[in-house]
């Protein structure tokens, strides 16, 4: 069946309109929040926000479809936060490499603006360059670089991406956790990773962690006129740095092992959002 984010002739704007509504109809929650996309080791965060309202298979949502990644769930799930507010968990992320097109990598971020979400959470999994963090190490995203050569803007459009990742989220972060570090995460095309000759020259363009996801998510975010908190979970060195081979079983294993400490830390967070 062909998606219809493939389509040139729909709209993803209006598409993703059709998905909160559908997702308003399955969850009976009229508006959300606040929007998670939970990377490899932050799913138990949403199990710990909130009472959760209801959970949707990602493919009964238009433009959704289950994750190919092991480590990712296959639902949305909209979730009552002590506050009082609603929060939209997206476990149904699209990444670059599956070869579906930005719109629908996109997709999962300008349907939780369209169901009225102000601010986007976006976590991932990803190896990092500095030496001083340990495998487990959670990370706030303080810039990005685009390694991707695309970007979910389509036309004459100009998203200022100065204060990309929010600095007043960041600082909210903190106010959990002093020692958060922060870092500049370079998206790369994937699936592959990174050899360390891009590793290095990341890390001459003043980057320091790499992975498959999230900027572009972001940009898309940002034209939705969203706030944007970022956070990784470095779950090993990147290739060159570290000197024995990469694997996905590694990250799924750091992943493991981190997430119930960081799914505390990032629900404590958005309690204070």
């Amino acid at each position: 069946m062909t998606n219809p984010l493939e389509t040139m002739a729909n709209s993803p704007f209006e598409i993703a309109k059709q998905a909160a509504d559908q997702i308003r109809e399955a969850t009976g929650v009229q508006t959300h929040d606040i929007a998670l996309t939970l990377g490899s080791g932050w799913a138990k965060a949403a199990d710990l926000i909130g009472e959760t309202v209801a959970s949707v298979p990602a493919k009964d949502i238009i433009g959704f479809s289950a994750p190919v990644v092991e480590g990712h769930v296959a639902s949305i799930r909209s979730i009552k936060l002590p506050s009082g507010k609603h929060a939209l968990v997206l476990g149904a992320r699209t990444h670059y490499y599956e070869g579906h097109g930005v719109r629908r990598v996109v997709h999962g971020v300008r349907t939780a603006a369209a169901t009225g979400a102000k601010v986007m959470i976006l976590t991932n999994g990803c190896g990092g360059i500095k030496e001083t963090w340990k495998p487990g190490t959670p990370v706030l995203i303080s810039d990005h670089i685009n390694l991707t050569a695309d970007s979910p803007l389509e036309g004459a459009k100009f998203v200022d991406l100065t204060d990309l990742y929010s600095k007043r989220l960041r600082d909210v972060a903190r106010t959990v956790d002093a020692s958060l570090d922060e870092g500049i995460y370079a998206q790369f095309r994937g699936p592959h990773y990174e050899t360390p000759a891009e590793v290095q020259m990341v890390k001459h363009m003043g980057g320091h962690l790499v992975g498959m996801s999230t900027a572009l998510e972001a940009i898309a975010a940002r034209e939705a006129g969203m706030e944007i908190l970022g956070f990784s979970l470095m779950t090993n060195l990147a290739a060159g740095v570290q000197k024995t081979p990469l694997s996905h079983a590694e990250v799924l294993e750091a992943g493991r092992e981190a997430e119930p400490r960081i799914s505390a830390l990032l629900a404590a967070i958005i309690d204070k959002i």
